[in-house]
């Protein structure tokens, strides 16, 4: 192979790779500075990148984080069964365990992309199947990994009103980011992601994020429940099964615990 480098390439992967390490947006000062290149240099790389989607602007902090392409490119990992090859037993130990329907699901841009699903035994099927993409935030996937991503950057994936696409009849509850937001910082306090009826009428769902080495979500485990058939006090518990499994997972992508 030839040692020869192609500077912008260079450069370019750079800036990604440093956007993906951080906790959230940098400024385009920063990033100069961290990585030593010319202030010119970063600015025209992340116009390109920004025009390819790889990098979104937030213009009123004036800050840089990735964007909806990274994010896809970042989940079509998940996607080619590594994640869900090392998935499969624990999900089928957690179904055997709680007798509820569990899923896999990873991000794709403002969806989540469900790439396993264990259906317990007798139980109807689900929406929730393999291949199926649904709306980030009317899921209890999505909105586990959303709640463990830093508020800027779950803040640039619905940059306005038109982010929050209605493609579930119910989902329509969270229409701006104000009641997203809500719904995350509730999610945070709880332990857990929790969602009724936004999915399936009469069915309710916990979730778990998967996070990687940098403690960023890559997936995340959930477990579907006729609404009826778990009570409110149970459910701290069924969710201490969900993130025993999501641990578990974490620990074998090289992860952290959650």
């Amino acid at each position: 192979m030839s040692d020869v480098k192609v500077p912008a390439a260079d450069q370019t992967l750079r800036i990604l790779s440093l956007l993906a390490r951080s906790r959230g947006p940098l400024p385009a000062s920063i990033i100069a500075t961290q990585l030593e290149l010319p202030r010119s240099t970063v600015y025209h790389l992340l116009a390109t990148l920004q025009e390819h989607g790889y990098v979104m602007h937030l213009l009123e902090e004036k800050r840089f984080g990735l964007g909806i392409a990274a994010v896809e490119l970042s989940s079509a990992y998940a996607r080619q069964e590594p994640l869900a090859r090392i998935g499969r037993p624990l999900l089928a130990q957690l179904v055997d365990r709680v007798r509820c329907s569990g899923h896999l699901a990873v991000p794709h841009g403002r969806d989540v992309l469900y790439v396993l699903e264990e259906r317990a035994p007798g139980s109807p099927s689900l929406v929730t199947d393999v291949d199926v993409r649904l709306p980030m935030q009317a899921t209890a996937s999505g909105r586990a990994i959303l709640a463990a991503l830093p508020k800027a950057q779950a803040r640039a994936l619905f940059p306005n009103k038109e982010a929050f696409v209605h493609r579930l009849a119910s989902s329509d509850s969270i229409d701006r980011y104000s009641r997203l937001r809500s719904v995350l910082d509730e999610t945070q306090t709880r332990g857990f992601s929790l969602e009724r009826g936004s999915v399936s009428e009469g069915f309710a769902s916990v979730g778990v994020p998967v996070l990687d080495h940098r403690g960023w979500p890559v997936a995340a485990i959930a477990v579907t429940f006729l609404e009826d058939a778990v009570a409110e006090e149970q459910l701290p518990e069924l969710a201490a099964a969900v993130r025993g499994t999501a641990e578990a997972l974490s620990s074998r992508i090289h992860g952290k615990g959650v």
